[in-house]
């Protein structure tokens, strides 16, 4: 037995369950958020506080094996703590992207409401990327402007240079110049197995399957 069709809610209830949901939406974007800039923040006091004990066991000890393994045993602590940092950013940065585009539809639906709202909103009115784009930047801003300003950059470089000194620390007795060579090859491979892995995420995130509004060809600049 089919059940009888329901009558669309007033326009006024559907605003008021749309705004609902946006608040929803921006109250565990700013969680997600304040929660990750928390994890940025411990990520960075330990490292810092981990260089000044190596420069303050420096002088006692000097460049001699107790120190080379002592660099070595903080340095595997902290890259493993920035590693699982960057997991946690490029986590929040997937998910905040589905924040960005969840709250495009709703200004889509905000316009379907009316239609004369459109001309006053400045962010994305639909869910393709380049409208999500538009929410992000909201200005003259390109795309790898905002990369390289993001926070998962700026995590990623952090760890690429830890990453650098233990290698080069590890391979110290081959002498200076193989050793910092060998950090070198190791930074440059850290960032881009990063850089690849956000390259993917982000593929994932632009997939066509999650466009259910596109911007009109018309809109596309």
């Amino acid at each position: 037995m089919s059940q009888p069709s329901r009558e669309p809610a007033p326009l006024a209830v559907r605003a008021q369950i749309l705004a609902t949901e946006h608040w929803g939406l921006l109250a565990v974007r700013s969680q997600t958020w304040n929660e990750v800039m928390g994890r940025i923040s411990a990520q960075l006091t330990f490292a810092s506080a981990s260089l000044v004990f190596l420069a303050l066991a420096v002088q006692g000890l000097g460049y001699s094996e107790t120190f080379r393994i002592l660099a070595i045993s903080l340095g595997v602590v902290v890259l493993l703590t920035g590693t699982l940092t960057s997991f946690r950013v490029a986590n929040a940065s997937q998910e905040d992207y589905f924040f960005v585009l969840g709250m495009n539809r709703l200004r889509a639906a905000y316009v379907d409401i009316d239609p004369t709202l459109a001309p006053y909103f400045v962010t994305g009115m639909h869910d393709d990327p380049h409208a999500v784009q538009q929410t992000y930047t909201m200005g003259p801003v390109r795309d790898v402007n905002h990369v390289l300003a993001s926070a998962a950059m700026f995590v990623i470089v952090v760890n690429t240079i830890v990453a650098g000194g233990l290698v080069a620390f590890v391979g110290w007795p081959l002498g200076p110049w193989p050793a910092a060579g060998l950090g070198v090859v190791a930074g440059v491979l850290h960032f881009g197995l990063w850089i690849l892995q956000g390259k993917r995420t982000y593929e994932t995130n632009t997939d066509p399957q999650w466009i259910r509004f596109p911007t009109p060809p018309a809109d596309v600049s």
